[in-house]
């Protein structure tokens, strides 16, 4: 038996969509077979197209180490063009809504000479109580501009929640510069973190440009992460670092973000299909 897949990236977030409608297997341990750089199919995780009884589509969505993530705003364009693409949803003039374990999210298919190549994904309202993050800080109603020391480094956290949990810090030094791989699995795993988190370093290049890089919970360093640049613009606006409307430059990309202070944050990307195959099971 063999398991059709089609790989394809947001910003360079790359992940592997399958149609789960036919293909039945251990989930976990197929994505991290298929997701391993060297020996597999190489991703940031593994993505199923599934029917949902509340929305057009249903995501689920696993990262490369297996385990399973609520949400990914670039995965999620992605999966809207795959189950386009391969007639799981008729095309439409209206938004697509998307199932995922942080909710049902609405995307806009945004077509170039017919062929879907960006999209517009209404993200949710961002979340900054400790509790909805999760963060295990008594006492905090919120994290902002927390001191976190690991490793001899020590950075100013604030955290939010867009369905999964998020930890940025502002750096005057250049993210480029920053270790992330050596430090991003310290900040994922630190105990303040209970189902640990995803990090974001950022620099403000000016109001409406910011400049990031990402450790993602489970997938480790990405080249880019939609929630992540929700999170990151929407704490920005909340310290009057960053306006309704900014462009994150991520090591795969630019991702568009408008938030105004209140309501859903909106995210707009790239979609670029990358290859398809065939995985033995």
């Amino acid at each position: 038996m063999t398991i059709k897949f089609t790989k394809m990236h947001g910003a360079g977030n790359d992940y592997l969509y399958v149609d789960g409608r036919t293909a039945k297997t251990d989930w976990p341990k197929l994505a991290v077979k298929m997701s391993d750089r060297h020996f597999g199919a190489g991703s940031d995780g593994l993505i199923l197209a599934l029917p949902s009884s509340k929305a057009d589509l249903r995501m689920q969505m696993f990262n490369a180490d297996g385990s399973e993530g609520e949400m990914c705003g670039n995965g999620i364009r992605c999966l809207v063009s795959f189950a386009l693409e391969k007639g799981i949803i008729p095309r439409k003039d209206k938004p697509v809504s998307v199932e995922t374990l942080a909710g049902v999210l609405e995307v806009t298919p945004i077509y170039q000479n017919g062929t879907m190549s960006r999209a517009r994904v209404s993200m949710g309202v961002p979340r900054f109580e400790a509790k909805d993050i999760p963060v295990n800080l008594p006492g905090e109603s919120r994290v902002v501009n927390y001191p976190l020391t690991v490793d001899g480094h020590t950075f100013k956290i604030s955290c939010a929640s867009m369905g999964n949990p998020h930890a940025v810090a502002f750096l005057d030094s250049p993210v480029d510069k920053l270790p992330l791989d050596k430090l991003g699995p310290l900040v994922e795993h630190h105990p303040m973190f209970p189902k640990r988190v995803n990090f974001e370093v950022v620099n403000v290049l000016s109001p409406s440009h910011l400049k990031v890089r990402v450790w993602e919970r489970g997938s480790g360093i990405t080249l880019a992460c939609g929630t992540g640049a929700c999170a990151v613009a929407a704490v920005a606006r909340t310290q009057g670092r960053a306006g309704d409307d900014v462009t994150l430059s991520l090591p795969g990309g630019d991702l568009q973000v408008h938030w105004q202070g209140s309501g859903p944050v909106i995210l707009e990307g790239p979609v670029e299909k990358i290859f398809e195959g065939e995985w033995p099971t």
